[in-house]
C-alpha cells in the first residue's frame, strides 16, 4: 500500500505538469494549424476551379486553379497526417491533434474537389 502511494505522488505532479504547460500555442498545434490552414486554401481554391468558368480574363484558367489546389490539398493532407503520427497525446495535450484532424479532412475535400476540376477542365478544353 505504501509503495502505491509513493509511485502515485509523482505521476499525479506529472499530470498536473502536463496540462499546465499546454495552455499556449505549441509546436504541435502551430504545425497542425499551418496544416489546416493550407489544406482550406485547397478547398477555396478546388471550389472556385470547380465553379469558375474557363474563359475569365484575368484569373487563370480552371486546370491551373485545379492543380495548385491539388498541391495545397496534398501538401494540408500529408501535414496532418505526419502531425498525427508523431503525437503522444489525444485533444488538448498541445500537440495540435484537432487541427491535424481537420487537415487531414480538409484536404481530401481540396484533392476531390481539385480532381472534379480537372475532369470538367478536360471535357470542356
Amino acid at each position: 500500500m505504501a509503495v502505491q502511494s509513493v509511485l502515485a505522488v509523482p505521476a499525479a505532479a506529472h499530470i498536473a505538469g502536463q496540462s499546465a504547460a499546454t495552455t499556449g500555442l505549441t509546436s504541435g498545434r502551430l504545425v497542425g494549424t499551418t496544416a489546416a490552414i493550407v489544406a482550406l486554401a485547397g478547398v477555396v481554391i478546388g471550389g472556385l476551379a470547380l465553379a469558375h468558368s474557363t474563359d475569365r480574363p484575368g484569373t487563370g484558367n480552371r486546370r491551373n486553379r485545379a492543380i495548385m489546389a491539388m498541391a495545397a490539398g496534398l501538401v494540408g493532407l500529408t501535414m496532418g497526417v505526419l502531425n498525427l503520427a508523431v503525437a503522444d497525446g489525444g485533444p488538448g495535450t498541445g500537440n495540435g491533434v484537432i487541427a491535424g484532424a481537420i487537415a487531414l479532412t480538409l484536404g481530401l475535400i481540396g484533392m476531390a474537389l481539385s480532381g472534379l476540376a480537372l475532369t470538367r477542365a478536360r471535357r470542356t478544353g
